[in-house]
């Protein structure tokens, strides 16, 4: 898949310390996956808001590179800066966002190489993206922004013309696509959960609504 494998994951390692640089080198080719989605409305501010978060933790990561070698390095170092502040700060805050975005396109892309689908309309990708929003951004978005997804379903492209997107237009067999998705999401699912389960450990996860 050309744009989903574009830019290798680092295998994450035994003690799950997310390396910050590869992790955001990864992650910086992603974002145009929301273009695929069609309906700028809805998805071009959650793309935009991928690409601020990864520029804010790059920023932090940037001004002190030895510092800030893990993910985990930046949250211990801001929760000691930025005192009872945190975690509504800084790049903590960034990447408690972008893992909500991503986690999103991953549920998404899991439940279409799963199979799961409406079976009156299986080229359809509403239902899977309906479980992607419930499991990863909805309890985080108000009335107005879940009603403003719920709405954009409608407009989805068809599973085919998503999968041919992602190949960037190229004719693909349609289980070639999909093992090159799950090829993907093997590299980035365990760096998903260990980011997780950071946020769990630190107790830096927040539940207000957007």
């Amino acid at each position: 898949m050309a744009l989903l494998l574009e830019h290798e994951f680092k295998p994450l390692p035994a003690d799950k310390q997310v390396e910050t640089l590869p992790f955001l080198e990864a992650v910086a080719h992603l974002p145009p996956f929301f273009d695929c989605l069609g309906t700028p409305i809805v998805y071009s501010p959650v793309k935009a808001d991928l690409t601020g978060n990864i520029k804010k933790i790059r920023a932090v990561y940037d001004s002190n590179p030895a510092k800030f070698k893990t993910l985990q390095n930046i949250l211990e170092a801001e929760k000691e800066m930025h005192g009872s502040a945190w975690p509504k700060t800084g790049a903590t805050l960034a990447l408690m966002w972008l893992k909500r975005g991503l986690k999103f396109m991953l549920v998404l892309l899991q439940s279409i190489s799963d199979g799961e689908r409406d079976e009156e309309h299986p080229n359809l990708i509403r239902v899977n993206a309906m479980k992607a929003y419930e499991i990863a951004l909805k309890k985080y978005h108000g009335w107005m922004l879940q009603k403003l997804f719920m709405g954009s379903v409608y407009a989805l492209p068809y599973k085919s013309d998503l999968l041919k997107a992602l190949e960037k237009g190229k004719e693909v067999k349609e289980e070639e696509s999909i093992e090159k998705i799950h090829q993907f999401l093997s590299r980035v699912t365990p760096i998903l959960d260990a980011i997780y389960e950071m946020y769990t450990k630190m107790n830096a996860e927040l539940s207000y609504k957007a």
